[in-house]
C-alpha cells in the first residue's frame, strides 16, 4: 500500500430539519451554500436538480439538499464536521429546526494525514457534542467492528425517541466502500493526456463507456471526470439519489457507492460491484426500527456471494433518529 496518496474514503453527514415553508433548505442561498461548503474546504464543480431535490457535484464527493434533509460527503482532507455550525446559522435564519443527525465514515486509508476535527472518530464525535444543539438530548457513537483492519464509525443524534429519519423500515441507505480495485476496470477512471473536453463532457462518457450507467437504469446521471484521473456521479430518480465516487490510482483504489430506496437497492449495489471488481467491500445499511438486521445480512450476502465476495463478519446497531444500522465486510475468495 501506498505510504500517502488522495485519501478516498468518505466522510459523510445527513442532517433532518422541521419547518413551515415547503421549500426549507432547498431555500437556501448560493453565498450561503459557498460558506458551508468553504469551512468544509470544497467546492460546486456541477449541478442537477428536479421537483424533490438537489444535486452538487463537488471538488471532493457530494451534496444532496431536500426541502428538510441534507446529506453533505467529502473526502480528502477536507473538514465536512466544521460546516455544521455555519449550517445551523443559516438554517436558523431560515425558520427551520433540526431534528436528527447522523455521522458514518470508514476507516480511513490514510488516518495521519486527516486534519481537526477528524484526527480520531472520538475527537469527531467529540465536536458533534459541544455544537449541536441541546434539543438533540439523545446521542450515541459506537464503532462497528469488523474481521478486517476496516470498521464503521457512527455518531448519531436526535431530539426525540420517536423521531427516525427513515419513516418506513421498507426505505434503506446504503453506503458501500470498495478497496482494491480491478487494475484494468479502474483505468477507466483515467483521463487520455491532452483531452480538453470539460468535466461534465469527460464524465458523461465515462458513465458510458464503464457500466455505471446501467447501476440504476431510470435515474438521470449526472458524472463529472476529473484531471487526470478520478469521477463522480450523482444519479436522480425521482425523490431518491444515488452516487458513486472513484479514486482509481494503484496502490490506494477505492471505489464507493451509495443510494436510497426500497429493496431494490440491493440489485444496485450488486450492479456497482460488479463495475469495480474490488478485492474487498464493506457494505452499511441504515433502515428504520422495526426492519430486520439479519434479513438485510441476508440479502446483502446473497447478492454478493456469486460475484465472488465471502462475507468475513457482521454487525448492527440501533441509533437514535437513525433506526438500525447494519454493517457487513466481505472479501474477494482466494484472498
Amino acid at each position: 500500500m501506498a505510504v500517502s496518496g488522495f485519501e478516498g474514503f468518505e466522510k459523510r453527514l445527513e442532517l433532518h430539519f422541521s419547518g413551515n415553508d415547503p421549500l426549507g433548505l432547498r431555500r437556501l442561498r448560493c453565498d450561503a451554500l459557498a460558506q458551508v461548503l468553504d469551512a468544509v474546504q470544497c467546492t460546486v464543480v456541477s449541478a442537477v436538480g428536479n421537483r424533490y431535490f438537489d444535486a452538487y457535484i463537488l471538488s471532493e464527493s457530494s451534496l444532496f439538499v431536500y426541502p428538510q434533509k441534507m446529506v453533505l460527503k467529502t473526502c480528502g482532507t477536507t473538514q465536512l464536521l466544521r460546516s455544521v455550525p455555519c449550517l445551523l446559522r443559516h438554517t436558523a435564519d431560515l425558520g427551520l429546526r433540526l431534528r436528527a443527525c447522523r455521522f458514518s465514515r470508514g476507516s480511513f486509508i490514510f488516518p495521519r494525514a486527516q486534519p481537526f476535527p477528524h484526527t480520531s472518530f472520538a475527537e469527531e464525535a467529540l465536536y458533534l457534542e459541544e455544537r449541536l444543539p441541546p434539543s438533540l438530548c439523545l446521542r450515541r457513537a459506537c464503532v462497528l467492528p469488523s474481521a478486517s483492519s476496516h470498521s464503521w464509525h457512527v455518531y448519531a443524534a436526535a431530539d426525540d425517541d420517536e423521531y427516525v429519519a427513515a419513516a418506513s423500515p421498507s426505505t434503506f441507505t446504503v453506503e458501500v466502500c470498495m478497496t482494491e480495485l480491478d487494475r484494468s476496470l479502474a483505468r477507466g477512471f483515467f483521463r487520455r493526456k491532452g483531452d480538453e473536453r470539460s468535466g461534465d463532457a469527460a464524465g458523461a462518457d465515462m458513465t458510458d463507456l464503464t457500466g455505471i450507467g446501467g447501476i440504476s437504469p431510470r435515474a438521470l446521471l449526472c458524472g463529472f471526470a476529473f484531471d487526470p484521473c478520478g469521477y463522480s456521479m450523482n444519479g436522480l430518480d425521482r425523490d431518491r439519489y444515488s452516487t458513486v465516487h472513484v479514486t482509481p490510482e494503484d496502490g490506494h483504489s477505492y471505489a464507493s457507492f451509495e443510494c436510497t430506496g426500497g429493496g431494490e437497492v440491493i440489485e444496485w449495489v450488486r450492479r456497482a460491484i460488479g463495475v469495480f471488481r474490488p478485492g474487498e467491500v464493506s457494505v452499511s445499511v441504515c433502515v428504520a426500527e422495526g426492519g430486520d438486521e439479519k434479513q438485510v445480512w441476508s440479502a446483502t450476502s446473497a447478492a454478493l456471494e456469486p460475484l465472488g465476495l465471502s462475507c468475513r463478519s457482521q454487525a448492527a446497531e440501533g441509533l437514535p433518529g437513525a433506526g438500525i444500522v447494519t454493517y457487513q465486510t466481505f472479501t474477494a475468495r482466494g484472498k
